[in-house]
């Protein structure tokens, strides 16, 4: 049995994943944090691991407390500079034992659509990003847009393919939206929508698209169970749930 703490526990994610480690028979639920609550909450409850899903501001915070307290964390919060993910990294090295799992998204079909992005986008000539999501959303482009356009970016630099072309020279108002390692990124907000991508590849006459729909975030809930029972055997930071996937 796996004692779980899950911080952000009364936001829309958060009290998903309470009623995803309450009815999965391996796990615990010993303590459901907010805002308000001290995160010492966790430790004195018992739990081996607390799933974060809070906001950018404090999740940092929260993830080396948890380290402190030699607690496994799992963290969904997106918003992540690499800077911040150095300074995790760092402070895993002073707690062996401890193993974070900070991902882009927790939807095993985003995964799955992210690897094969990367595996596809060395063989096509332009490649675009367009992820959409609710109008609650705080940070644009999503951690998952962002993660997706650095692999195909990494995969296409391996295999020598160049930068899409792109003839634009006046964009005063950003139409041609972010830029993540050369890689074009679009971000949607839209009342209805919960959190979906487009993966968009050319070549001379054709058009390849890969695409991920999360009409519910129960969708997001295998892959954080998966996180959790997973995270105690890869001690220090891991980013990317792909990881700990056979793929």
């Amino acid at each position: 049995m796996i004692n779980v703490a899950v911080l952000g526990a009364r936001g829309r994610m958060g009290s998903t994943v309470v009623r995803a480690v309450e009815e999965a028979p391996d796990l615990a639920l010993v303590a459901a944090l907010d805002f308000e609550d001290s995160l010492a909450a966790a430790s004195e409850a018992g739990a081996d691991v607390a799933v974060d899903f809070t906001v950018p501001s404090s999740a940092e915070a929260n993830v080396h407390a948890l380290i402190e307290a030699g607690i496994h964390a799992v963290v969904g919060t997106t918003g992540w500079t690499d800077a911040a993910l150095t300074r995790v990294r760092e402070h895993c090295l002073s707690a062996p034992g401890v193993g974070v799992l900070v991902a882009p998204n927790f939807a095993l079909g985003a995964v799955l659509a992210m690897r094969f992005s990367a595996a596809a986008a060395a063989y096509f000539e332009s490649v675009e990003v367009i992820e959409l999501h609710h109008p609650d959303k705080v940070d644009a482009p999503s951690g998952t847009a962002s993660h997706t356009a650095a692999g195909i970016a990494a995969a296409r630099a391996a295999a020598g393919v160049a930068v899409s072309p792109d003839a634009t020279t006046h964009d005063p108002d950003g139409a041609r939206g972010a830029i993540v390692d050369g890689v074009h990124v679009h971000s949607v907000r839209l009342r209805g929508l919960v959190a979906h991508e487009e993966v968009l590849m050319g070549n001379p006459g054709e058009m390849f698209t890969i695409r991920h729909d999360s009409f519910d975030r129960v969708s997001f809930m295998p892959g954080v169970l998966l996180g959790v029972r997973n995270v105690g055997r890869h001690p220090g930071l891991t980013v990317g749930l792909e990881h700990f996937m056979t793929l």
